[in-house]
């Protein structure tokens, strides 16, 4: 079995200097010995043990994600945004030397033990309830980002956008438009959410609909889960309701594109008949009949600033004393499209 230590002998050089050259430190070694180096390792065609690597600088260049709330047989990557999100944060931490292991898990409680026991260098909580983040900074020593998470708790790095603000967007539009009747489809607001991104969207809704005096036309249609399905199974109810709304906003694009699909295979028409407005602009939303107008947030950017916010730590140092907290929200737009028409009525 080649070694470390045979390619050293084969070289005629010692073993840091070997070390040197598999981690590309040439400041010390010459560039006639980094090829001969190269060579010979090409020739054996070894491969560094990482695991031995890794152990002996207490760093394994693992950045875990951790995705809560997901029950079991769940597929979290059946969701658009998730996808997304996971995508470009993976993109990211390779292209700064590190690998990203995801994990999803029932509740944050869950994940808490399982980190302890994982050698990573740094964790990304996506969505987790407020009322968790202080349990997970006092149980884990190392570097922490939050993505889409509410809590009062002051000293912790999150990436977010404008939920509220969005949601009221969206709601405002609609009320432009003449409708009044304007109901709010997406999870229940429970307790343990009351910090969370749900919250911040309804409360952009209500503060639209009591501006506009119509808080006799608040109302919640609960989706159980933020998924295309449940989406259909909504429009399906809506295209049966007796006192139906002639306007929707959803929390999330895939709601809001099963939403259409459901009203539409009960005979009902989009936008004719109900006009729908999404969350997230996904690329899905700009594929349906008719295109999707929704509530633009930059997911990519979103991914982009939450590794940039680890990989400082990392620098840093994991749990510096006295850190600030760093928070960045991410503005939201209204990209207009063809699920909303005028009410003339």
């Amino acid at each position: 079995m080649v070694t470390l230590k045979t390619i050293a002998e084969e070289a005629g050089v010692s073993a840091v200097t070997v070390s040197n050259v598999i981690h590309h430190n040439y400041s010390r070694v010459s560039a006639e010995t980094v090829d001969k180096i190269n060579r010979i390792i090409e020739k054996h065609h070894y491969v560094p043990n990482s695991n031995a690597r890794s152990l002996a600088m207490k760093k394994s260049h693992i950045i875990g994600i951790i995705i809560p709330y997901v029950g079991d047989g769940d597929n979290f990557l059946k969701s658009p945004y998730n996808a997304e999100i996971i995508g470009v944060l993976e993109r990211v931490i390779r292209d700064s030397g590190y690998y990203l292991m995801v994990r999803s898990v029932g509740t944050t409680a869950e994940a808490i033990p399982l980190i302890r026991s994982w050698n990573v260098d740094a964790v990304i909580f996506l969505s987790a309830f407020g009322a968790d983040v202080q349990e997970i900074r006092k149980r884990l020593d190392l570097p922490v980002v939050f993505i889409d998470t509410y809590a009062a708790e002051e000293t912790f790095d999150n990436v977010g956008v404008e939920d509220r603000k969005g949601e009221y967007l969206a709601t405002k539009y609609l009320l432009n438009m003449g409708h009044k009747r304007v109901w709010f489809v997406g999870p229940e607001l429970k307790e343990d959410t009351r910090e969370g991104v749900i919250s911040e969207r309804y409360a952009g809704y209500l503060e639209a609909m009591t501006e506009a005096g119509l808080e006799s036309e608040l109302r919640h249609l609960v989706a159980e889960i933020t998924s295309y399905e449940c989406g259909i199974e909504i429009g399906r109810k809506l295209a049966f309701e007796e006192e139906p709304p002639t306007a929707v906003v959803a929390t999330a694009d895939i709601l809001a594109i099963g939403i259409m699909e459901g009203y539409r295979l009960s005979g009902r028409r989009i936008p004719e008949d109900l006009s729908v407005v999404g969350f997230d602009n996904l690329p899905e939303g700009r594929y349906t009949t008719p295109k999707l107008t929704t509530v633009s947030q930059d997911i990519a950017e979103k991914a982009r600033l939450a590794a940039g916010l680890l990989l400082e730590q990392l620098g840093e140092g994991a749990g510096a004393e006295g850190a600030e907290s760093r928070r960045i929200t991410v503005d939201v737009a209204l990209v207009e499209r063809g699920s909303c028409l005028p009410l003339n009525r």
